[in-house]
């Protein structure tokens, strides 16, 4: 069958204003309306194929060393390398063979356990997973198109990939799929590849990333080198509700990835796979299970798979929750996780699981390329309970994800009445109206804050930490209690240096 190439100018790099891309026309961006990635439209596409009896070539990111990217694989092997589809490598190739799991793939060639290890995590919601993976085959209808969704940056968007994927000696380079005839893992790997300009600037990153491009959600992240003194808790009713949880480990002497003698890799993601509370001897003991996305490689101390101490807990709880196997999935204590590792990355479609009251519920709304969140007012005065949670991303100005350089950002929140248009230095000097701000400003995408508010008005100030810096952004607000957003694009008149151009003044309802 003959191959049709599609070619188009690409979208230019700098990022369109940021008061334009919060306002998203006629639903376009949304999950069920989703942007067409650098204009290609699937269905025409596909529909073009199908009539003129050919099979796609996307010009937009070519089979060839452009899309592999720089200094990810030697010279030698970059000419080695021979894009096949899957039909030149297996007789009969699958997108998904009995459903989706995390069982299904391992690691390749290319420094992403970020990215597989957020995968990992969706293909515990179907729901989720199906927003990002649609159902698509090998069927008669096949022409070498395939799509996937991803959220960028406050839309959604439909990213078209052809099915030519990069090989050496007929074996995948990258993801590969523990069944030969099984392709959904490389696929939407190249389609995420593509949305970051190339395989190379996939190389390194924290599950973080991929989580909130996954859902669209609300993220946050746990310092578990001082975890809340709720940690067991907040993880046990993130497993119950619709979240994903992603981890790291700190990173040792060097950038490779040592295995430690306990079997941990350093500098490396995992997946949160479930927590369990189990009786030992008499006694509760907490558990987390992890998975390595390396499809192997695990953790040999205590409560892992050949650990005496299953031995201490009873015959139903052994027979439903050990799995002696080499498949990269293994138990630990809270302590170990907590001792072992970083940091925790819990993102979800609405924040319910921050509650211990399930009678009190976060409702999402869209406003204005942000999210803000409305209760009923009972459900937020209680005395220190956290009432909002506020995150900062930075929107990159460049396509490219390995030539993006992060700004240190943080924000800052004011209490303020009634005053209108510019902010002069004074109101800023007033250490009374500082409310809340960012421990360290960080060159992260995203930082967020968990805080406390009460009824009244406030200004929420994104920043740089040096000065003379631009960047876009994007403020997430969400809330328990009725609140009101608006923007200040007036300008503010202070000394506060590291001040972006605009501010954000908020209403809280009593």
């Amino acid at each position: 069958m003959p191959e049709f190439k599609h070619c188009r100018m690409p979208h230019p790099g700098v990022c369109a204003n940021i008061i334009n891309a919060r306002h998203l026309k006629n639903g376009n961006g949304t999950v069920t309306n989703p942007q067409k990635f650098l204009a290609q439209d699937f269905e025409q596409l596909k529909q073009y194929c199908m009539i003129k009896q050919v099979r796609y070539i996307d010009d937009m990111f070519p089979p060839d060393v452009r899309s592999i990217g720089t200094g990810l694989l030697k010279a030698d092997e970059l000419k080695q390398v021979v894009w096949l589809r899957p039909h030149k490598m297996v007789p009969n190739p699958m997108f998904e063979v009995d459903g989706v799991s995390r069982f299904d793939f391992g690691q390749g060639m290319l420094g992403n356990c970020w990215f597989l290890a957020s995968i990992g995590a969706l293909t515990f919601q179907n729901f989720i997973l199906r927003q990002v993976v649609p159902h698509q085959t090998f069927n008669e209808e096949y022409c070498g198109i395939f799509h996937f969704r991803f959220w960028r940056f406050g839309k959604w968007v439909d990213v078209v990939i052809d099915d030519r994927l990069p090989t050496i000696n007929g074996r995948l380079v990258f993801v590969r799929s523990k069944d030969p005839t099984e392709f959904w893992p490389a696929l939407l790997e190249k389609a995420y590849a593509k949305v970051c300009g190339s395989y190379s600037d996939m190389n390194s990153g924290t599950p973080a990333e991929a989580l909130v491009d996954f859902t669209g959600g609300v993220h946050m992240c746990i310092d578990l080198t001082e975890p809340p003194p709720h940690l067991w808790e907040l993880m046990c009713r993130a497993g119950q509700s619709k979240s994903l949880m992603g981890c790291g480990t700190p990173q040792g002497a060097t950038s490779a990835n040592t295995v430690l003698p306990n079997g941990i890799v350093q500098g490396h993601a995992y997946t949160v796979t479930g927590v369990k509370q189990m009786t030992s001897q008499g006694r509760p003991v907490h558990l987390v299970r992890l998975w390595n996305p390396w499809g192997e490689q695990e953790w040999i101390g205590d409560w892992s798979d050949k650990s005496p101490l299953w031995q201490t807990v009873s015959p139903q709880e052994r027979e439903m929750c050990l799995s002696v196997a080499d498949n990269g999935e293994f138990w630990m204590t809270l302590e170990d996780f907590c001792r072992f590792y970083s940091d925790l990355d819990i993102c979800c479609l609405c924040p319910d699981f921050l509650d211990g009251n399930t009678s009190c519920h976060w409702k999402t709304s869209f406003y204005e390329g942000r999210w803000i969140d409305e209760l009923l007012s009972e459900c937020s005065g209680k005395q220190g309970e956290k009432n909002m949670l506020v995150s900062l991303m930075q929107k990159p100005d460049k396509r490219n994800r390995r030539l993006v350089q992060n700004l240190h950002i943080g924000f800052s929140v004011f209490e303020y009445k009634s005053l209108k248009g510019k902010f002069p230095a004074s109101f800023f000097k007033r250490p009374n109206r500082l409310v809340y701000q960012t421990k360290t400003y960080a060159n992260a995408r995203e930082v967020m804050g968990f805080l406390m508010l009460k009824p009244g008005e406030y200004l929420i100030v994104p920043s740089t930490f040096n000065p003379n810096e631009t960047a876009s952004f994007i403020l997430t607000i969400l809330s328990k209690a009725e609140t009101h957003v608006h923007e200040n694009s007036d300008g503010h008149d202070h000394e506060h240096e590291e001040a972006m151009e605009e501010v954000c003044k908020i209403s809280i309802d009593s």
